[in-house]
């Protein structure tokens, strides 16, 4: 391992600018003659636009539905039977759908002032009754949210099939309901977007805050009936993304008119309050789950009903169908049964519309199915961890394809276990139990365990049938003419430290340090295309598209170094950053500087394609490479307060080959985080009208430094035979487990008073009516 290469734990090249506050976010970019634009929004969840009231001294300012001439509505748009696609228009047309939904856009000079005029604009909109709870909105004679459908489904499919005889011959049935609630992203930089035509390039130049700005261009182009050469999309700087920003946004549409229309710069930046109200809304799943079992807790079968409110529309391009792809397809995880049946129901409500969020479903089905299973421990009599062990794909067993044709490639699930009951110290902390708390707190311990599918390509997505099919992964490097490498891809980085980790893997092919090495990316204009950064896909994608162009340029630089060297190409090979041959080396800043500034230096025949190479990579496998990890909570509950404190964390994971060990490490802190606020505060609710009722931070609350503990982490090492370098994803992970880990210890700290909690997040309350629920149970036996 060198000091700067593949493991190596480099200080990110971000930080700097960063830590140093000269970060370049769309909010820090000032154009000449810029305006900014604030957009009026419903005040009602659902009803029919009787007209909007402009000010007559506002109405060249104020653009509604109606002026945006040629705008095609977002149509997100999948082949899954039963598929019902909607029409997400960029301003509200004819109905309103959610509360927050865009009816108009004001455009002044100041941010202020477009807030301003909003308030002077009167939307008239009949209320119509808002399609709010999902069991009454698949009633017959319900309100619809979209009136041509004849009823409020999006998808209703089935995973799997027969259950066979288990209901007689099962001898343990265990039957649980569990919910998550809806949540917000928050990514620490909202959404962003600035617009402004470029007459010299006579392009749409499109600054966005985006995780996928070739896809964006792409959504665009569809929208604004623009050719995609006469657009450019930059995403510079981005502060988070976590999903929310994977998807084409109204407001980019919006903004991008505009541009176009009024021929100056023009720009939204989306508040917090707007987030919250307006933005994406995630996470809310509801779960009924009959899991069949031998005596000794091990799962014989499976039959399960999921439903998702996705809100009121489906969001380009990933649909509607995702969600519920995602559930029915990842809830048996790591552990093997023989029996599976899985409805997964989506539903169309009166919310803002539901966007892939870290994880994808993935958090939902590992509460559901980790809960379950200790639920099994606890009714055959024995410790949920080795319940969990006995029933996860074993080592000799790998690699396995599961119940739903997840191919899992690598990996000791049972081991993780293991080594986090050995880490938690179990045996310490069911002495503990047993002893007591001098507080009178109650202690639990929980356990989850979870795979994460990491860059899954054409056989996922290509069977939803949705816009946009991520195949191979684009990347040029280009050797500079004094040695140094230029990196460009067009995944977008937002957080996961990819300018550092993919100089890394260019640094172990070339032999270049990395303080050597650029990396540009985020810039339609500049790099090669990718479908963006989401599925945990960057670092194995990106980072063996880079490592497979770093290949190709040592042959393109052989003949050089050859013909300095006096010997033939087949004898030099490149070490150690200099390309050496039998009798001596060459710098590669003198292979560069022939190329470029001393071409009279050059042998006759090169290769004509320079020193400057672009090549595309996908997996051996395209079906996606799994990590997978093993959480461990410690938790004290007040019984009588039902507050809940984390004692202990542990974290033993598996991402294949670290590239950069502290990269990873920041990538499941925040996701840990994130987790915790799953499983302990976050939900933004509604009232039975569809408002909502968490519009600031002081109700919609966040996990900070005093609720998230020290998290200790532990990485093993199983690489993936399908990637470049053994890789495999990690970004997401972090976020999956933590509600169902902090759900087991809460339930394990319970047992005593026979309680249990299933819906996420537990908060005081909720665990306070378990323990009532259970004491009115007991009383009555």
């Amino acid at each position: 391992m060198s000091d700067s290469g593949i493991g190596a734990r480099v200080k990110r090249k971000e930080d700097e600018r960063h830590l140093h506050g000269r970060g370049r976010f769309v909010s820090d970019i000032l154009l000449p003659n810029m305006h900014d634009v604030a957009f009026l929004r419903s005040p009602l969840a659902h009803g029919r636009i009787r007209g909007i009231e402009i000010p007559d001294d506002l109405k060249s300012r104020v653009y509604t539905a109606g002026d945006l001439d040629g705008v095609e509505p977002i149509r997100a748009v999948a082949t899954v039977p039963g598929f019902k696609a909607s029409d997400y228009p960029p301003l509200a047309t004819g109905k309103v759908r959610y509360a927050g939904e865009a009816m108009a856009m004001c455009v002044a000079k100041t941010r202020a002032e477009a807030e301003d005029m909003v308030d002077l604009v009167r939307p008239d909109i009949e209320e119509l009754p808002a399609v709010c709870d999902i069991d009454a909105a698949v009633q017959p004679g319900s309100a619809l949210v979209h009136d041509d459908w004849g009823d409020n489904l999006f998808l209703d499919t089935v995973v799997g099939g027969d259950m066979g005889d288990l209901e007689k011959t099962a001898p343990v049935i265990v039957e649980r309901e569990y919910k998550m609630a809806r949540q917000a992203m928050n990514p620490m930089e909202g959404k962003a977007v600035l617009a402004h035509w470029d007459d010299t390039a006579s392009q749409l130049v499109v600054y966005t805050s985006t995780q996928v700005p070739h896809a964006i261009r792409s959504g665009l182009s569809m929208c604004l009936g623009l050719p995609e050469a006469k657009i450019r999309v930059i995403a510079p700087d981005v502060g988070g993304g976590f999903g929310y920003k994977c998807v084409l946004q109204p407001e980019e549409i919006c903004v991008a008119w505009l541009a176009m229309k009024r021929r100056h710069p023009v720009r939204w930046i989306e508040d917090r309050r707007e987030h919250l109200t307006a933005g994406a809304n995630t996470r809310e799943h509801y779960y009924k789950i009959k899991a069949y079992a031998d005596e000794r807790g091990k799962l014989l079968g499976l039959d399960a009903t999921v439903t998702i409110s996705v809100g009121a529309y489906s969001v380009w391009p990933f649909t509607a169908v995702i969600e519920a792809g995602q559930a029915g397809g990842n809830l048996p995880g790591p552990y093997v049964f023989d029996k599976y049946r899985c409805r997964t129901v989506s539903v169309a409500t009166n919310k803002p519309p539901f966007t892939p969020y870290r994880g994808v479903a993935r958090p939902g089905v590992c509460f559901a199915m980790d809960l379950t299973i200790d639920a099994v421990a606890r009714e055959v009599g024995r410790e949920p961890h080795e319940v969990r062990a006995e029933n996860l794909v074993q080592p000799e067993q790998m690699p396995f394809t599961n119940i739903t044709n997840k191919y899992y490639d690598s990996g000791d699930f049972p081991a993780g276990v293991h080594e986090a009951v050995e880490k938690i110290d179990v045996a310490a902390v069911r002495k503990r139990q047993k002893a007591g708390e001098p507080d009178g707190r109650l202690i639990g311990l929980g356990f989850a365990t979870y795979v994460e599918q990491t860059a899954h390509g054409r056989p996922v997505f290509g069977a939803w049938g949705i816009a946009v099919v991520p195949g191979y992964e684009n990347a040029s490097v280009k050797l500079t003419a004094d040695g140094g490498l230029e990196i460009r891809v067009g995944v977008q980085s937002h957080g996961q430290g990819m300018e550092t980790t993919l100089a890394q893997i260019a640094s172990s092919e070339l032999g270049i340090p990395i303080d050597r090495i650029s990396v540009i990316h985020g810039d339609t204009g500049t790099t090669p295309f990718s479908t963006g950064t989401y599925a945990s896909r960057g670092i194995v994608m990106a980072g063996g598209a880079v490592a497979t162009a770093c290949r190709e340029l040592i042959p393109r630089m052989a003949p050089i170094a050859a013909h300095f060297l006096q010997c033939k190409a087949g004898e030099v090979r490149l070490e150690d950053g200099m390309m050496k041959g039998p009798s001596g080396e060459v710098p590669l800043a003198d292979i560069g500087r022939a190329w470029y500034l001393r071409p009279d230096q050059l042998p006759e025949k090169v290769n004509e394609g320079g020193l400057e190479v672009v090549m595309g990579y996908k997996p051996g496998i395209e079906t996606g490479v799994f990590g997978y990890a093993t959480h461990a909570a410690l938790v004290a509950v007040d019984p009588a307060l039902g507050s809940v404190e984390i004692l202990d964390y542990v974290i033993v994971e598996d991402c294949g080959t670290l590239i950069n060990p502290m990269v990873v490490e920041g990538q499941t802190y925040g996701g840990a985080a994130q987790g915790i606020g799953t499983a302990l505060y976050e939900e933004m609710p509604y009232s039975p009208q569809g408002q909502p009722l968490a519009s600031t931070l002081a109700d919609y609350i966040l996990p900070g430094p005093t609720e998230v503990p020290r998290i200790r982490i532990y990485h093993t090492e199983t690489p993936s035979p399908h990637t470049s370098h053994g890789q495999k994803g990690v970004g997401e992970g972090g976020a999956i487990a933590p509600q169902a880990a902090i759900g087991n210890a809460i339930n394990d700290a319970l047992k005593p008073l026979g309680a249990e909690v299933g819906e996420a997040p537990m908060t005081p309350h909720r665990i306070l009516d378990a323990i009532s629920a259970a004491r009115t149970k007991a009383t009555a036996q």
